[in-house]
């Protein structure tokens, strides 16, 4: 008795997701289901097995106020970079798509940070905020302006923070915008010149809202690059001073690695977590009535 081609077809079909569900399976679900069984048990030590307490490690979180200051932090971080690293990126891609002198090397220049390893973009902007010896210093001092601590000041440590992650995060979004803009079709533009339409009203009412497929992605994988920074702060700040510039990941770092608080740790990972499918599931239900999907 031979199978029906619809049989096989489903056969053929799940033996070529299965590599891909094994994966999945492994590295994502069931580490997120472990951290959450894990959560709700002490950290163990080899004299000391872990005991189920419940929701005790959420109630030390609510009163953890360095949890509190990492939280606000982290907010202040997306705040800046989020906004900045989009429309700069959308601003390039519309730059490096028109006709430009040079226009290879200018997009190869906008990239050039994004390809950079995490530890050497520290090292470049460390050389930037070095008190006294750093560039920013260096030319300050020709215009007579004082040396400052920049990475070492509560006030300004955070904000240097931002700007770093905006250079190498814009070019890497630029990426994505420029690939949309080129998908366009150019008979758009050519209608709205024969109707008389000037370029900021043809990108405010024509590319930008053509836009918005890639804008959603860009803005989830930006959202989720905000709460996941942790080699730049290990090697500029390591959280300092006073926990001024640490965020959320790295503190789960610090907690799981440094203080060897796995229980804590885990239930970081999962406030983590839910924040995260909480924000990409509102992204989607507010922009999914703003996306023009072709």
């Amino acid at each position: 008795m031979t199978k029906s081609p619809t049989v096989m077809n489903h056969v053929y079909g799940w033996l070529l997701l299965t590599p891909a569900a094994i994966l999945l399976i492994a590295f994502t679900h069931y580490p997120a289901v472990a951290t959450l069984a894990q959560s709700f048990f002490s950290s163990g030590t080899a004299l000391r097995p872990s005991v189920f307490v419940g929701i005790e490690n959420y109630q030390m979180m609510i009163e953890d106020d360095i949890f509190w200051k990492v939280v606000e932090n982290n907010a202040w971080y997306a705040a800046g970079t989020i906004p900045a690293s989009i429309a700069i990126a959308m601003l390039m891609a519309v730059w490096v798509n028109g006709k430009l002198p040079l226009r290879g090397l200018v997009r190869m220049s906008y990239f050039t940070p994004t390809i950079l390893p995490m530890i050497a973009v520290a090292n470049i902007w460390l050389f930037f905020y070095t008190p006294s010896i750093g560039l920013i210093d260096q030319v300050g001092g020709l215009f007579g302006l004082p040396d400052h601590n920049w990475l070492g000041n509560p006030d300004t440590v955070l904000w240097c923070i931002v700007v770093m992650t905006i250079w190498k995060e814009a070019g890497f979004f630029m990426i994505f915008y420029l690939a949309a803009l080129q998908a366009l079709p150019p008979e758009l533009e050519e209608a709205a010149r024969l109707e008389g339409a000037g370029r900021w009203y043809y990108f405010r009412r024509v590319v930008f809202p053509l836009l918005m497929p890639t804008t959603l992605f860009v803005l989830i994988n930006a959202v989720i690059n905000s709460f996941k920074l942790i080699d730049q702060l290990f090697i500029l700040t390591k959280g300092g001073p006073d926990n001024a510039s640490s965020l959320l990941l790295y503190y789960i770092y610090e907690v799981a690695f440094s203080f060897f608080d796995e229980a804590y740790a885990a239930t970081l990972t999962v406030v983590l977590l839910a924040t995260l499918a909480i924000i990409a599931i509102g992204q989607f239900v507010i922009l999914d009535k703003r996306i023009h999907y072709r």
